[in-house]
């Protein structure tokens, strides 16, 4: 009798797992998903942050906008580690936005004991930058990859209506569709497991009663698969000095490997600087001098030159710091100081007076040097001391882009008469068709302050 049960028990089981049922009795799909919401109750879910209710109206879970509170979670009891996520969102309105989030935390120490959550989300953003899909650090780092990283995905967001989402976290990587769009592209080395959330975020008092809703919410944990890539999508790698297989698929290379000064030389003499520079702890840094240009190891340069190019670099700053990466470095102009080039500006605001030099603001961090003063409403601000990640892009028709922390801070188009005017009121004004060189070299600048760089990777796109 009793082997007759086991053998009953172990055919059952092989019929459940046949059936596509596992033995909690939650039901898989053909594609090996399980639900992790019923339509029905908030079985394996708990709220907490805030006091925004959810609730279930018609097979979805529907988070209402409450004023006066923080922001909202109704999180799995469950932590998950590799996963594909599946659900569909509809946000009523577009004045505040909602979110997803992804191998998450809790402090229960913050919040009067209700707790914070903290951790990587996949934004819900109906407001007219179009965000859905990015990636933000909820408590902690901020904005990783603001759409301005994809353009393409902007639009794919349907106001009003039920957006499909999904969500692969497989390994160090995050990657994100909006209606079948891919959208973000993270890779990131914190947090390998964590809960899943469903945000509604503070608001004003105004948009009290609003709602938020998801339904279709299915996970699936065993034979994941990365969908493919696009090589034009562009990845946000936090793994300092190294380079995804898809980014190397895509073209990019390593200007510095963390380790050594290949590919790099000095402006000014044979080699390499042997003063001025250092190499410790996988960053390359400009050792504090006197605070002027180039009077110590001097500016340093890629041997190689670029035309068409996607650089990546991240930067540390001291207090009170300068610096600069410059691109369309030629060394055809005499100079004593800094070699001359179109610049990225590195810079203490607060504490640097150039800042408060130039022509509104065009000395200022992350500016065009002396020439566009960048915008930055929408970067996720770092302090000094914190590695912040800059990005210029220069495409086949002389358009340059800026980007700081992801987001896009300035753009100018090279040779362009709104260009050429800017120059003729700039410190630049003697130099013959400055910045206009077909090609050159990629500088990081001794301005005699100390300053740190990483990560620094470039695509050459022609």
């Amino acid at each position: 009798m009793k082997r007759k049960t086991i053998l009953q028990s172990i055919s059952t089981l092989s019929c459940m797992l046949l059936l596509g049922t596992s033995a909690f009795g939650q039901k898989t799909d053909d594609k090996g998903f399980r639900p992790l919401f019923d339509g029905k109750s908030l079985q394996g879910w708990k709220a907490v942050g805030g006091d925004a209710p959810y609730t279930i109206e018609d097979g979805a879970i529907v988070g209402r906008m409450t004023k006066g509170t923080p922001n909202s979670f109704l999180i799995t009891e469950k932590d998950y580690g590799d996963f594909i996520l599946e659900l569909d969102v509809k946000l009523e309105g577009n004045q505040t936005n909602s979110g997803i989030q992804t191998r998450s935390h809790i402090d229960m120490n913050q919040n009067n004991g209700k707790g914070r959550v903290y951790g990587r989300q996949i934004d819900i953003d109906p407001a007219a930058r179009a965000w859905t899909g990015g990636v933000y650090d909820e408590a902690r780092r901020g904005w990783i990859y603001p759409l301005e990283l994809n353009e393409k995905a902007k639009t794919a967001y349907k106001q009003e209506e039920y957006n499909h989402i999904r969500i692969e976290a497989i390994g160090n990587e995050l990657r994100s569709w909006v209606n079948g769009v891919p959208a973000a592209y993270v890779v990131d080395t914190v947090d390998a497991s964590g809960f899943i959330g469903l945000q509604v975020h503070s608001i004003p008092d105004e948009l009290d009663g609003k709602k938020v809703y998801f339904k279709n919410i299915k996970i699936k944990t065993e034979n994941l698969k990365p969908s493919p890539y696009s090589k034009d999508q562009y990845i946000v790698n936090l793994t300092p000095n190294a380079l995804s297989p898809n980014e190397k698929a895509a073209g990019y290379k390593l200007l510095f490997d963390g380790k050594t000064t290949k590919g790099w030389t000095g402006v000014r003499g044979n080699g390499f600087p042997t003063k001025g520079w250092e190499i410790k702890d996988g960053a390359i840094k400009v050792q504090k001098s006197d605070g002027a240009e180039s009077t110590n190891g001097g500016d340093i340069i890629t041997k190689d030159q670029y035309a068409v190019f996607d650089l990546s670099f991240e930067f540390k700053l001291t207090p009170g710091a300068n610096s600069g990466v410059k691109y369309f470095v030629t060394l055809k102009e005499q100079t004593s100081g800094s070699a001359i080039g179109l610049e990225y500006q590195i810079l203490d605001d607060k504490l640097h007076p150039d800042a408060k030099l130039g022509r509104d603001g065009n000395r200022t961090l992350g500016s065009l040097y002396d020439l566009i003063t960048s915008e930055k409403p929408n970067v996720s601000k770092r302090n000094i001391g914190e590695w912040n990640r800059g990005r210029l892009v220069v495409d086949g028709n002389n358009l340059v882009t800026y980007y700081l922390n992801g987001a896009k801070i300035l753009s100018y188009t090279r040779g362009s008469k709104e260009f050429r005017d800017l120059v003729a009121i700039s410190k630049y004004k003697d130099w013959d068709r400055f910045g206009e060189a077909e090609k050159g070299h990629i500088l990081l600048q001794d301005h005699g302050d100390e300053v740190y760089f990483r990560s620094i990777k470039v695509k050459k796109t022609k």
